[in-house]
Formats: C-alpha cells, structure tokens, sequence
C-alpha cells in the first residue's frame, strides 16, 4: 500500500527554519505519534541533531522535519502547519486520517 505523503506548509516551514536558527547544536525538528492524549493518540515535536535510518526526511528552505516510520503509518497524507491566531501559536497537523480530534489540535483518533 503506498503511503500518502506527508508535507509542510510554508508557515511550519518558516517557523522551522527559525526555531532550528536559534538552536544552533539541533539540526532538524522530529514529529512523531504516541499513545495518550484525550483522543488516543497525541504528536510530540522535539528539537534534535541527528536523524534515524527509518526516518522521512522533510526539507523546505533551511526547515528540516523527520518522522520516524511507525509514527508515518498515522500520519500520511497530513500537513504540517503553524498556526498564528488570538487563541496563540502553535504548530498543527492537518490529518485526513483522523476520525475525531480534541479542541487543543495535539491528540487525535484514527
């Protein structure tokens, strides 16, 4: 079954490549899936310097996203963004997968 990618808006993008200008030992910004979460499931994103073998690797301009491949098998088709509203800023997963999802846009349920 081929997986439907994953991609990057150019506001995550920016923002991105921003955050990792300012950390300057982190090379790319990791988002992954794990259990928990009022909804199932919930996205953790971490700052980090060094990429895995099983990683997809997202590039736009100077931003760098790695997804690890079990949390890949949620997430495809989805797009990340970043948000900048009154409710603040965040960055979010536009995810088709996902059957029910909470208020704060961190948790979901496939």
């Amino acid at each position: 079954m081929m997986q439907e990618p994953v991609t990057l808006s150019d506001a995550a993008a920016k923002r991105i490549a921003a955050i990792l200008e300012d950390e300057k030992d982190k090379t790319a910004m990791r988002v992954s899936v794990e259990g928990g979460g009022c909804s199932g499931f919930s996205y953790k994103f971490d700052l980090v310097d060094k990429e895995n073998e099983d990683d997809l690797v997202l590039e736009k301009g100077n931003a760098k996203v790695l997804i690890d491949s079990l949390s890949l098998v949620y997430m495809g088709g989805s797009e990340i963004d970043f948000v900048d509203n009154l409710l603040g800023q965040s960055f979010q997963i536009k995810n088709p997968n996902a059957v029910a999802s909470c208020g704060c846009g961190t948790s979901f349920s496939i």
